[in-house]
């Protein structure tokens, strides 16, 4: 699964999954262009990779702002000439009951996680049509699968982004283009440091390994999914949520 002469761009590629795929991906010899709105962790982050003689680019970005993401498109596609591989990975959650959920913080992960999927892909196929080939990897979740309590809007969010997934996996299939999603179930990251340590227990509890899934297990299922490993693989959502009993 070697991605030597590939270009991938990891969205919300500065922190978190996202950084440790861009690293695995730059280990494999991928050119890799880093999307996020954090500037400081994703210069520091190309920075190392560079020190570490691989090839990377950070790009500002809000997935969210649609002109933005046209913008860094066309920085992408100027920089590397090409893109092979997208990774709609960036993510946010803002957790609340229904009754309690304000309509803000609704929209906001709505507009991140499903609407910011949307805009980049739009943003990137053109190229791939163009070159008659491409892989389009979508982060999910185990939310969009099951619901979650509390992940209204997130849940909604990854669902949708399912839905998406197996859309444009039938409509680009014959332009040489596989669609994919990845669900991730409870990940160690920034993202569920909130978590109370009573319920990670009884996630640990839930899950046939009893851990919680590492970054590095997401970023293996994407570089699979990117390579040429995957050529007969279109429109599947592969969970890697280490068997969590549902």
């Amino acid at each position: 699964m070697e991605m030597k002469g590939k270009t991938v761009v990891i969205t919300g590629g500065a922190n978190g999954i996202g950084a440790v795929a861009a690293q695995l991906f730059g280990k494999k010899g991928a050119q890799v262009a880093i999307l996020d709105y954090n500037e400081t962790a994703g210069e520091a982050l190309a920075g190392e990779m560079h020190a570490q003689g691989m090839e990377a680019a950070f790009f500002k970005t809000d997935v969210a702002k649609r002109n933005q993401v046209k913008e860094t498109a066309e920085k992408v596609l100027a920089h590397f000439g090409k893109v092979d591989v997208l990774i709609n990975n960036a993510g946010i959650t803002r957790d609340a009951m229904l009754l309690k959920m304000e309509a803000e913080i609704f929209q906001q992960v709505i507009d991140v996680n499903l609407t910011g999927v949307f805009n980049c892909t739009q943003a990137f196929l053109p190229a791939m049509i163009a070159a008659g080939k491409g892989k389009i990897i979508n982060t999910s979740s185990i939310a969009g699968t099951g619901g979650n309590v509390g992940q209204t809007n997130y849940a909604a969010s990854k669902a949708g982004v399912i839905g998406m997934t197996r859309t444009w996996a039938k409509e680009y299939g014959r332009k040489g283009i596989n669609v994919n999603a990845v669900a991730p179930g409870f990940i160690e990251t920034d993202m569920i440091s909130t978590i109370p340590g009573k319920i990670i227990t009884q996630i640990k509890q839930m899950t046939p390994f009893a851990r919680l899934g590492k970054p590095e297990d997401i970023a293996n299922a994407y570089l699979f999914l990117a390579s040429g490993a995957s050529d007969f693989i279109n429109g599947t959502v592969l969970e890697v949520d280490g068997g969590m009993l549902k």
